[in-house]
């Protein structure tokens, strides 16, 4: 006797199948099924983030740390952590960033990996901020699809519960300032 699984055509139906019964069909838009099944798995991983611990605990804080090079002549701003200017090579230093900022690009992921799977689909975007040179790639929250563009203002939110990871902080579309 022979147990088919049940076919689904949005993904979000297939993970609520595994969580009831461990496997499920995907049919995908060209007709193509995939069997998918439930294996979860553990790791234990120790990580020390040695010189970007500040950007870390920043978050804790509900700040965004960055990197300043430290040559008067270069100045060049990071909004993620650099030791060392990618510039001019000189040694940076720690800087607070603005918490407000405008999407530079952005994407809808429709599959995630296992830590994103309960918020997919969701957003991404490279986020800009005045007086800083790089871009900072975050989840962006609060929001659709169809709500974002470019030049759209952010701002920051922080988990009010850490986990010491990128994922203690977000970004919304910014309430309007007075």
């Amino acid at each position: 006797m022979s147990v088919r699984p049940p076919t689904f055509v949005k993904f979000r139906d297939v993970q609520a199948e595994l969580e009831r019964s461990g496997a499920a069909i995907f049919r995908d838009a060209d007709g193509v099924e995939s069997l998918v099944i439930r294996n979860p798995y553990a790791i234990s991983y120790i990580h020390s983030y040695a010189e970007d611990t500040p950007f870390f605990l920043g978050l804790t804080e509900g700040r965004l740390r960055g990197s300043k090079c430290r040559k008067p002549k270069c100045g060049f701003v990071y909004a993620t952590p650099r030791s060392h200017c990618m510039v001019c090579g000189a040694p940076t230093e720690w800087i607070d960033l603005p918490t407000r900022g405008r999407v530079h690009s952005f994407t809808t992921c429709h599959f995630g990996s296992e830590a994103f799977l309960k918020e997919t689909p969701y957003n991404l975007a490279m986020v800009e901020f005045d007086g800083v040179g790089s871009l900072l790639l975050v989840r962006l929250k609060d929001c659709v699809e169809s709500d974002l563009y470019v030049g759209m203002p952010v701002e920051a939110r922080f988990d009010p519960n850490p986990k010491y990871s990128i994922t203690d902080v977000w970004f919304v579309p910014a309430r309007p300032s007075h």
